[in-house]
């Protein structure tokens, strides 16, 4: 098919290669790229004469000027048109255009024009009798001749009192179809056409349904039936966005061209963007014909300035009108929009305001609640907006209400989230189509058909609403997958009476989302956003305030530490001085007692010590530097290797460590108390050899309170074979003087040491968490613990003799350096 490509974007892929499929005579791309305001011809029964406004001279003058005003086109070109029409009525027709209004007229505005009455005297004497249609191109003032009618000259008089009563009966309507139906009635009264349709557009570039519609006797119905895209391509559309009328007298008028057929200054026809008497494009003349029509009215009707529908009107004989009924049915069409327009904003404010009420209760529920609360169950959010479900996304966690949500639908906010301006609605009611998919392929990845999204911030957090797709059955006058067709002249765009009627389910689509409802949207997001704000600002008061006050715990606890130590320490030295000098005198009893305050005094002294030491590590800054971990290591095994070497433990380090960002002598700790760990708790005698492992690995941080994990980070892992954790008491023995076995039992100890731990690692901005049982890297688990089917054990591994205990493996991050440098990557 020849220049396909033009309509690829407009036209749906199907009807594309329906009309690839169809002939190769037909080419639909020709229909989409004709430059339908450039065809350079004037319908037969008038004529065109264009001037220059500065000096008056004619441009352009259409070749029939000879018959219709009795001057041929060639003597017109180049001279005055004073010579044609006089000083006085050149300067009327001046004047009528600048009582249009100076901002008309523009490429993409209305066209501005006005009607005169003008006569000329031909050269035999005679006075011929016009109406004159004047409106402006660029330099040029543009006059369009039309022989007098036998009724006489365009009278307001004659034109108001017949729009007048057209205009009452169409206020009495409420609805937009009301309307429409009061419209056909009146303009089929006025202009006498065969039918006259109110046909509306599905958006801007999309199909129209006939929703009114007026008949005489003996013609098929065509109420309710939509008509293809095809029908009304976009240069039409375009045209009629600027024009409120167009008018063919018979569509087998033989066109008269213009002289010349190039302007001088442009190389181009003139411009008949503006003239009644433009010719019609060849294909819709053809389109007419195949449906029967021998002339044709199309009445404009904008909203918001974009083309919203049209009045269509047909006869089976060719019909001229008159400038008056031209001017009543503009008139009408204008009246029409404006109250279409009234109508839709008296449904709007009438939805508006009980959607307001659903509001209202709303925001009564949150301005004492969380704003989960809004998504819990009976709470309304999904029937506000009349969706399917509702979501609200803010950071990891996702709050959810109404149906469940569709699988696609966590993905789609996500390449969503940032794309737009804050706090500006974004919604479809066919995001199948937005994303390329055809309803099958959405339904299967779990697409919804609708989506109207929120974002509070760049960061990702939104409120969005879905919608199901719904089905929409359409009676079409056209089968709108293959919109060609042979008809009486042709292969052409050829719709279908009642008897042909084309049945299609239209999918992908929801229900669309209604201005009522993005206003309320975007109301209820100001609200949510100023909840939001005032919650982070107590959020951050009370973090700041518990910062506070954990200095002063801090300092509370370091005081109470250092103050206590001395009096403990003169209790030790008395009891100490009592069994020394009155030793030999005291019973066995006084001397056990006296033993035994000596002791405690001593244990307190130790866990005094310690929360010295914790306290401290909340008021001692970091010294962050890029370190070798193996160089932190060798550093921790001074102190706790001996530890490792009497319990029989072999550290093993599977591969270089990388480098990480830290400070060492917190770090230091760190692993000293691990590995230290490791030997206070090695598994049994008999078990098998005793390791522990000192790696850095990729894994996903746990985190979140939906049980997911977080990103991808490297966490340093120690891990040992030993005896092992009980699950249940994973997060006990990391608080402070927490132990699991008694004082005296595995190398005693105060039950401080992963409480530091823990504190190190969120001083640095990480997290810490346990594993147990763990299994070993190179195959060494718990007894029996043999690798079943997808175990991701290294096969190679050396295991001992029954591989040791359960094992303990403790995960940590350095917040800022959880993607180390790897060995050999420089400093």
């Amino acid at each position: 098919m020849h220049g396909s490509h033009d309509v690829r974007g407009w036209l749906s892929p199907k009807a594309v290669a329906a009309e690839a499929g169809v002939s190769q005579e037909f080419d639909l791309s020709q229909c989409v790229r004709e430059p339908i305001h450039l065809l350079g011809g004037v319908q037969s029964y008038g004529a065109l004469v264009a001037a220059r406004l500065h000096d008056a001279v004619v441009d352009t003058v259409s070749r029939n000027a000879g018959d219709v005003l009795g001057r041929a086109a060639g003597e017109l070109v180049g001279r005055p048109v004073t010579e044609l029409v006089g000083d006085e009525q050149w300067a009327l027709a001046r004047e009528s255009t600048e009582a249009a209004g100076a901002g008309e007229g523009t490429p993409d505005g209305p066209a501005a024009s006005g009607v005169l009455s003008l006569s000329l005297e031909s050269d035999d004497g005679r006075v011929r009798l016009f109406d004159v249609t004047v409106h402006r191109v660029a330099e040029l003032l543009v006059l369009e001749f039309e022989p007098r009618a036998a009724d006489g000259p365009f009278v307001f008089q004659n034109f108001y009192p017949r729009v007048r009563r057209a205009l009452h009966r169409l206020q009495g309507a409420t609805s937009v179809t009301e309307c429409c139906a009061a419209a056909v009635r009146e303009v089929q009264a006025l202009t006498g056409y065969d039918r006259v349709v109110a046909y509306r557009f599905d958006g801007a570039e999309g199909p129209g349904q006939v929703i009114a519609e007026v008949r005489n006797e003996g013609r098929e119905p065509w109420l309710g039936l939509w008509f293809p895209a095809s029908d009304i391509p976009p240069q039409a559309r375009r045209l009629y966005a600027r024009n409120w009328i167009r008018v063919i007298g018979d569509v087998d008028d033989a066109t008269v061209g213009l002289l010349p057929e190039l302007r001088e200054g442009t190389g181009e026809p003139l411009d008949l963007s503006g003239s009644i008497l433009r010719t019609v494009s060849g294909y819709h003349l053809e389109y007419l014909r195949n449906i029967g029509v021998a002339s044709s009215m199309s009445v404009s009707l904008l909203r918001d300035g974009g083309l919203w529908g049209l009045i269509a009107c047909h006869g089976d004989e060719p019909r001229r009108l008159t400038p008056e009924v031209r001017a009543a049915c503009e008139f009408f069409g204008i009246a029409l929009s404006l109250q279409l327009a009234a109508v839709a904003e008296r449904e709007q404010a009438d939805e508006l305001s009980g959607r307001r009420r659903a509001l209202a209760a709303l925001l009564a529920r949150l301005s004492s609640q969380e704003p989960d609360a809004l998504l819990r169950p009976g709470s309304g959010m999904a029937e506000l907006l009349r969706a399917d479900g509702a979501l609200l996304v803010r950071g990891a966690e996702v709050a959810a209400t109404g149906d469940p949500v569709p699988a696609a639908l966590p993905g789609l906010l996500e390449r969503l989230a940032g794309t737009g301006p804050v706090g500006e609605v974004w919604s479809s009611d066919r995001v199948p189509e937005v994303l390329g998919l055809d309803a099958a392929e959405a339904e299967a990845q779990g697409v919804p058909a609708g989506l109207l999204v929120l974002p509070f911030n760049r960061a990702g957090d939104l409120l969005a609403w879905w919608r199901r797709e719904q089905p929409a059955p359409r009676e079409w006058a056209a089968d709108p997958a293959r919109p060609v067709r042979t008809g009486p002249g042709g292969e052409r765009l050829t719709p279908r009476g009642s008897a042909a009627v084309h049945r299609a389910t239209v999918r992908g689509r929801s229900m669309p989302w209604s201005t009522a409802q993005r206003v309320v949207a975007g109301e209820l997001w100001r609200e949510m956003s100023g909840l939001l704000s005032r919650q982070m600002v107590e959020l951050e008061a009370r973090n700041t305030e518990l910062a506070r006050t954990n200095e002063d715990l801090d300092s509370f606890a370091h005081a109470a530490a250092h103050d206590l130590k001395e009096p403990l320490r003169g209790i030790s030295n008395a009891a100490a001085f009592i069994v020394e000098d009155a030793g030999a005198v005291l019973d066995d009893t006084s001397l056990r007692r006296l033993t035994t305050v000596r002791r405690l005094a001593e244990r307190m002294d130790g866990l005094l010590d310690s929360l010295l030491h914790f306290s401290r590590l909340g008021q001692v800054g970091l010294e962050r530097e890029e370190l070798s971990l193996d160089e932190v290591v060798d550093d921790a095994l001074l102190v706790a290797g001996g530890r490792l070497a009497e319990q029989g433990v072999t550290v093993v380090r599977p591969a270089p460590l990388p480098w990480v960002r830290a400070d060492r002598e917190r770090l230091r700790e760190v692993l000293e108390n691990l590995l230290v760990n490791a030997a206070k708790y090695a598994a049994d005698e008999g078990t098998g050899e005793r390791r522990v492992w000192v790696e850095a690995v990729p894994v996903a941080e746990p985190g979140g309170e939906d049980g997911k994990g977080g990103g991808p980070v490297t966490a340093v892992v120690v891990r040992d074979n030993g005896i092992g954790i009980p699950p249940g008491q994973h997060e006990d023995v990391l608080q402070l003087f927490r132990r699991l076995h008694r004082r005296e039992e595995r190398g005693g100890g105060s039950g401080v040491g992963l409480a530091v731990v823990k504190r190190i690692v969120e001083r640095h901005g990480g997290r810490l968490w346990l594993e147990s049982p763990a299994v070993a890297p190179d195959g060494g688990g718990g007894p029996g613990d043999d690798p079943g089917p997808g175990d991701d054990r290294r096969p190679d591994g050396d295991r001992g003799p029954d591989g040791g205990g359960p094992g303990t493996a403790v995960w940590f991050t350095l917040g800022a350096t959880d993607t180390p440098r790897l060995p050999g990557a420089g400093a």
